[in-house]
């Protein structure tokens, strides 16, 4: 005999039986979620929030072998000496520089790759497009670069075997040794290797539209152009939003691995060097570990900035992570 209630009517009165209980009441009536969420919770606090004890050696002389409890505190001395050191307007410019590059190039690309998908009937063609523009994502930047650095080289270099072949350069450039090149080359590099994974993202957005609206909106003479300005993007515009959010607090992270095998030579120093590998190099490398936490921390108190600042804006406009 049917009851008259469906599924959604259940949901909901549970929904509405759990409401205005007190958080414990709620968490035991929903013991089974919090079960399969602890594995994830215990991963975030051994990976993330343990090691944050590791922020004390920014404020001390650390010694390895008295450890952090018995090293000398010295408060903040290292980030005097950071603010205060020839290189720190350099790394700071490039890092901002490279950053904001990424962020205008990178940011809008896979959202126009996926719009422009969306617009593809052909279903083959289009699982091709993704496929390609998707497999640079598995790769590791050791590939990555070693393909980069072969494209470009002076010897046998694809893009100047076909440069010479146009008669655009008289002898093979070495790309890779010229700052004016490089942060174009980075740029470069990261929008192709990361575009597909966003993209995807996008798509999965994208397909969740209401087909009726485009419909209604090709009934009333709307071309693809005012479709896509006037229906999807102001459909997936909360997960733009999201992304944007997370780009702007991550501003202060221009790369590591990329800037490492593709910048790592006293020549691009002057362009390539941003805080992580200044703090890698001259911290971790030179065994001055309360130098490299400190300039870590400046880092990442800035970067939570970034992101509460990015949130607060967003959440005004309707749509934020908290």
């Amino acid at each position: 005999m049917d009851s008259g209630v469906t599924a959604p009517d259940t949901a909901s009165s549970v929904a509405v039986s759990h409401k205005g209980k007190p958080l414990w009441k709620r968490f035991i009536m929903q013991w089974q979620v919090q079960v399969m969420i602890l594995p994830a919770l215990a991963l975030i606090l051994i990976f993330n929030y343990l090691p944050m004890y590791g922020v004390l050696m920014a404020f001390q002389d650390y010694n390895l072998f008295k450890g952090f409890f018995a090293s000398d505190w010295v408060g903040t001395k290292h980030f005097e000496m950071f603010f205060n050191s020839p290189d720190f307007f350099r790394v700071i410019r490039n890092t901002i520089v490279i950053s904001l590059l990424k962020l205008v190039i990178g940011f809008p690309a896979p959202i126009i790759l996926a719009l422009m998908l969306n617009e593809v009937k052909n279903m083959l063609f289009k699982r091709v497009i993704q496929t390609i523009s998707y497999l640079p994502h598995f790769l590791s930047w050791v590939i990555v670069s070693g393909f980069v650095i072969s494209m470009l080289s002076v010897d046998n270099g694809s893009l100047n075997i076909m440069l010479e072949k146009l008669n655009l350069i008289d002898k093979p450039i070495n790309f890779l040794s010229l700052p004016e090149y490089f942060w174009g080359i980075i740029v470069t590099t990261n929008v192709w290797k990361e575009v597909g994974f966003a993209t995807i993202v996008y798509l999965a957005a994208i397909a969740g539209v209401d087909q009726s609206m485009y419909e209604a909106a090709s009934l009333d003479g709307a071309s693809k152009w005012k479709q896509i300005f006037l229906i999807t993007l102001p459909s997936i515009m909360p997960v733009v939003i999201i992304f944007l959010i997370l780009n702007i607090g991550s501003l202060l992270n221009a790369g590591f691995d990329d800037l490492l095998l593709l910048g790592n030579s006293a020549m691009l120093r002057d362009v390539a060097d941003v805080i992580d590998t200044y703090s890698y190099r001259v911290g971790i490398i030179n065994r001055r570990y309360s130098y490299a936490a400190a300039v870590g921390l400046f880092k990442a108190v800035i970067s939570v900035g970034l992101l509460t600042m990015a949130n607060y804006l967003a959440r005004r406009a309707g749509t934020s992570l908290w």
